[in-house]
């Protein structure tokens, strides 16, 4: 019999191989971001992603025409004359991608990362100085919102006239070239301004312990530095002793846990993905507060919730997806089956280039070299059911049938009346939840356009593919999600029937003009 001990000298090598493989990695790819990729190799990588598009994304031609992206690709070779590095050349291609104005394929940012004891070791060093404030980028400025720093001097409504130098306006337009919301869109770019700029300073700049802002409040301009704030050793101790003192009530630790497990959990946030509240003390008005359309069990919750709604005799429902930036598609149908009021098809079919498409680009893009070779193991039950549900139409284009028979609506269905937050960075599976709650005219709408296309969206399977030679990553949507209803308006959001979007003045005061324009209608 083999000892115990074998094993587990065995487990410890193979541990500490990952361990240095994942450091070797990690060390590499740092490496490469400070290196030159030669003229010949940038415009090989180049080819590579205009090809790769050309096989996996349905709808190239939808807000840009062939002969344009075509050309776009084509001058984009003529300008590569000198080596660059990975994040000069991703300034160079990401326009190319962002032009075809589809918000899911993008370049991604090629960044620095990091070890997980580098990651710790850097939080042991306290809130970075990003981190202490709260911004908004309002009407072309950036403000602070909120101050949570150890400088109290610093009023929420600054304007934050340059960080390091560093104006935040010409950064954020700078960067807003390399990516796109759905269409023509314009709202989505300005809901997330703001914490891109913090995202494209780190990126372009790395990590600082200490910035140098140059605030502006009433015409008054100061200049102060913000240090990484440790919070006192003191301060700590105190927080624990208190927290000793306090019973432990296992019933709270255990509905807690449950809550989570249900709802999901965002631990950078510290709250919950799903929430359901009252506005009334007689229930009448109740808000559901959905954050994403991701973790959790949402069959479990939207159960629980809708079962509730309809003891408490619920009139009105808020369903609050501002900042949803989408998920599961099998979440948003289960969620329209509470909301509909009659049977009801979700999707259109779902253009594809191919069957190829699928796949190749999704069922072997991810995994290790153990996992792909099961894969090709399976691969012909894979094909095979590709087969049954992939199909030329009579317009000579595939289709992936998937979400397109009719559906019973849920047993307890709300018949109330509905009203929908949204806003700009209510993106990807919150705007086709929107566009079919607003064509069937089952809800109103209240607050500004979405960032998702009214029509769909190209996303489903989004494989992100390895640049050869420059190893820039490429995200490419290969389904086109579009929802039953449709608009003539072409290249937009969902509009609200009420637009309402919050002052500088409204943000700082954390007002919410929107919801306060329901609650008024429903007193």
């Amino acid at each position: 019999m083999i000892p115990i001990r074998f094993f587990k000298k065995r487990i410890l090598l193979f541990l500490f191989i990952i361990f240095f493989t994942q450091c070797s990695t990690i060390k590499k790819d740092n490496q490469h971001l400070q290196q030159l990729i030669g003229v010949n190799q940038l415009k090989q990588d180049i080819d590579f992603t205009h090809k790769k598009f050309q096989k996996l994304h349905p709808k190239l031609d939808y807000y840009i025409s062939k002969e344009s992206l075509d050309y776009q690709f084509d001058s984009l070779k003529t300008t590569i004359d000198k080596p660059l590095t990975p994040l000069e050349f991703y300034k160079k291609i990401s326009t190319v991608v962002a032009s075809i104005r589809q918000g899911h394929s993008y370049v991604l940012v090629p960044e620095k990362q990091f070890l997980k004891k580098e990651t710790k070791a850097l939080l042991k060093k306290g809130i970075g100085p990003f981190s202490q404030f709260d911004f908004s980028f309002y009407n072309d400025k950036l403000y602070v919102i909120k101050n949570k720093s150890y400088n109290k001097t610093i009023q929420a409504g600054t304007e934050v006239l340059s960080v390091n130098g560093i104006q935040p306006q010409n950064l954020i337009r700078e960067y807003n070239r390399f990516y796109s919301s759905d269409g023509f869109n314009t709202t989505l770019k300005n809901r997330v301004a703001a914490r891109r700029f913090v995202s494209n300073f780190i990126t372009e700049y790395g990590i600082k312990d200490n910035l140098q802002y140059v605030f502006k409040s009433n015409d008054s301009i100061k200049t102060i530095t913000i240090k990484r704030f440790k919070l006192d050793s003191i301060e700590k101790k105190s927080k624990k002793k208190i927290q000793k003192t306090v019973p432990v009530d296992k019933a709270k630790q255990q509905a807690l846990k449950r809550k989570k497990r249900i709802n999901g959990f965002e631990k950078s946030t510290n709250s919950f993905i799903r929430e359901l509240s009252y506005s009334s003390k007689d229930s009448s008005i109740a808000t559901l507060k959905i954050r994403g359309f991701k973790s959790g069990k949402f069959r479990k919750f939207y159960k629980e919730s809708f079962a509730e709604i309809q003891k408490r005799n619920t009139k009105t429902l808020i369903i609050d997806i501002r900042n949803n930036g989408g998920g599961r598609l099998n979440e948003i149908i289960k969620l329209y089956s509470y909301l509909a009021d009659s049977t009801f098809v979700f999707l259109k079919k779902s253009e594809v280039v191919s069957r190829a498409s699928l796949f190749n680009g999704v069922y072997f893009n991810k995994g290790s070299v153990p996992v792909k070779v099961i894969k090709a193991l399976f691969s012909p039950l894979m094909y095979g059911y590709l087969l049954v549900n992939v199909h030329k139409d009579k317009d000579g284009k595939n289709y992936f049938d998937t979400e397109t028979q009719p559906k019973q609506i849920n047993k307890k269905t709300f018949k109330g009346k509905i009203y929908v937050l949204i806003n700009g960075a209510s993106f990807s599976a919150s705007s086709i939840l929107s566009s079919n709650l607003k064509g069937s005219k089952r809800a109103t709408f209240v607050g500004e356009e979405t960032g998702g296309d009214y029509n769909g969206t190209v996303a489903g399977f989004m494989p992100v593919v390895t640049l050869p030679h420059s190893k820039l990553k490429v995200r490419i949507g290969i389904m086109n999600i579009a929802p039953y209803y449709q608009t003539k308006e072409f290249g937009y959001g969902v509009f609200p029937d009420i637009p309402i979007t919050p002052t500088l003045e409204e943000q700082i005061q954390g007002k919410d003009p929107e919801l306060d324009w329901i609650l008024n209608q429903n007193q």
